[in-house]
Formats: structure tokens, sequence, C-alpha cells
């Protein structure tokens, strides 16, 4: 039965390999759930990266800045 998700293929080194195998086996799930899961946990830290450096930029000093109370007035 065909997987309505697609899928990727990676290779990795053998030492690799035998990390995430192990890593895999003590925290009793599949190695390619706990590659999903790692995967997911990078992709997240990326977004926030990337959100952390507008918010930098948007909290400059000389930065026009706008009361709450202003910006939500109807």
């Amino acid at each position: 039965m065909p997987t309505k998700n697609p899928r990727v293929n990676i290779t990795f080194e053998e030492t690799t390999a035998c990390l995430l195998a192990q890593l895999a086996n003590q925290e009793h799930k599949s190695v390619s759930s706990l590659a999903k899961e790692l995967i997911l946990e990078a992709l997240e830290r990326r977004e926030d990266m990337v959100l952390s450096a507008i918010a930098e930029i948007r909290d400059r000093e000389r930065t026009k800045k706008v009361k709450h109370d202003d910006v939500w007035k109807e």
C-alpha cells in the first residue's frame, strides 16, 4: 500500500548510522522515527534562529516603536 507522505532517502557514514541505531534502540524507537524526530527538532531550531535574528534587527534602539494600545486601536 503506497504512503501519502513523501519519503526521503538519506545515506550516512557507518559511524553515524551506528550511533543513530544505538540511540533508537535505547529509546525503543525505530531508526526512521528517531531520524524524523531529530530532523524536525533541527528544523525548529533553525526557524528559531532566523526569527531571533529578525527580532534582534527590529529591537534596535533607533527603531521606531509603537505602543501596544496604539497598535490595537480600532
